[in-house]
């Protein structure tokens, strides 16, 4: 099952780098532009997590957390609060308010990311997706480990990142751009050939013995994980 976050941000170039950037990484994600919106999207679907901008339009994220909090059915709801608001005095403020984390502009989607997990983990451990599995293919992201057939599989960390990846889209064809913007960042500029060295080296080391090459080559597409070819 796939987590769902609520996006609260009225920003929208960060509003829709945060929607793309948090389904790469396997979530369910819906945005809203302004606090009543947020709210009313809380009320048709309850989300896992919510992801609140501190200054929001018509109701501030402050008074958006405080509102959720004081329902019962949104008590525990988990709350990362977004702000450009640095201070300490601002921080404490969003944390008394009854926010479970804090991370103030410019933040990392790396960053993000890992505190998303870690919130989920501690305040709903089902949804926190640090195993994953697919088949016989096991990855537990906290122990950074891999295991095949039961075997334990000994992956570097470009080739763990691009396992991780296609372990998320099991079936689906990434082209070697796709794999590159994913695994090594948009803003990181490798060539594409490089994809191919990388594929190879982590299907040298998923060729546990008595199993099937789980990674298909598509001519002229890219690769995919398909463990039913």
């Amino acid at each position: 099952m796939q987590p769902y976050i609520l996006v609260m941000e009225d920003e929208d170039a960060l509003a829709t780098l945060l929607q793309y950037n948090l389904e790469k990484e396997g979530y369910d994600v819906t945005v809203a532009a302004d606090g009543e919106e947020g709210l009313l999207q809380v009320d048709e679907r309850l989300p896992d997590l919510v992801l609140l901008d501190w200054m929001l339009p018509k109701l501030s994220g402050i008074e958006v957390c405080r509102r959720l909090r004081g329902r019962a059915e949104t008590r525990n709801l988990p709350i990362i609060m977004l702000t450009a608001r640095g201070e300490e005095t601002d921080r404490v403020r969003g944390l008394d308010t009854g926010a479970d984390d804090y991370m103030t502009k410019p933040f990392s989607m790396t960053e993000l990311t890992a505190r998303i997990r870690a919130v989920l983990r501690r305040i709903r451990p089902g949804l926190a997706d640090d195993r994953i599995n697919h088949a016989d293919i096991v990855i537990d992201r906290v122990a950074h480990r891999v295991r095949r057939a039961g075997k334990e599989v000994h992956l570097g960390p470009t080739e763990f990142r691009l396992l991780d990846h296609l372990m998320k889209h099991p079936g689906r064809v990434f082209s070697r751009e796709q794999l590159l913007d994913a695994v090594w960042g948009s803003d990181v500029y490798v060539e594409a050939r490089t994809v191919d060295v990388h594929v190879g080296r982590l299907r040298k080391a998923l060729n546990v013995e008595g199993t099937v090459n789980p990674i298909r080559t598509v001519r002229s597409a890219g690769y995919s994980l398909d463990l039913n070819s």
